[in-house]
């Protein structure tokens, strides 16, 4: 869930992390009383409470990167999740054993297939994320291949209601990315150096 992210944008024209604050507000503060909030030190998600009368997806510092994957959590949440802190679910920090790496792998293929997916929307690199650089080795090219799986799933299946009204926004925005084909979504070599 909480992977780090590089700082992004690097790509000339991409978005960055103000951008995508305000299209996420845009979209969704109204109809989902959420909010896209930048510069926190970890990525977590806070419901709304007595002190905050909105929901909350925190994403690192100002990385665009780390504000999509986030976001992708958020997307795949259901309605009951969302009213949880980080939707209730474990969080392993780095320094994972094989055993949960693998766990946290499974988890993580969806979210980052459709992080993937905004990314392209916007113009800014993905790369996938074991998220454990001082754990046990992870299978590098399992795990992209299982994003690219994830990926390819969601082309051909359509995307959760709330990441299609997302990825809309940020076509708008960007004129990037609306369109979902298999064969834009490809493992990059730079992934399993």
């Amino acid at each position: 869930m909480n992977a780090p992210s590089a700082p992004g944008p690097a790509v000339a024209g991409a978005m960055d992390h103000l951008a995508l604050c305000r299209i996420f507000d845009r979209v969704f503060l109204p109809t989902e009383n959420t909010r896209l909030v930048h510069g926190g030190d970890e990525p977590v998600y806070l419901p709304a409470d007595p002190h905050c009368p909105w929901h909350r997806v925190v994403f690192r510092h100002d990385y665009a990167s780390s504000a999509l994957h986030e976001v992708a959590h958020w997307c795949i949440a259901g309605s009951q999740r969302r009213l949880l802190m980080d939707y209730g679910y474990w969080y392993s920090p780095d320094g994972r054993s094989t055993g949960r790496q693998a766990q946290f792998e499974r988890v993580e293929a969806r979210p980052q297939a459709l992080e993937w997916v905004f990314s392209r929307a916007c113009g800014i690199p993905f790369r996938p994320s074991i998220d454990n650089l001082d754990g046990a080795p992870a299978d590098s090219h399992g795990f992209a291949r299982s994003i690219l799986c994830e990926a390819h799933q969601l082309c051909r299946e359509g995307l959760p209601v709330r990441a299609g009204r997302f990825l809309s926004a940020l076509a708008d925005h960007s004129g990037l990315g609306r369109e979902l084909h298999e064969a834009d979504f490809r493992l990059d070599p730079a992934w399993l150096a």
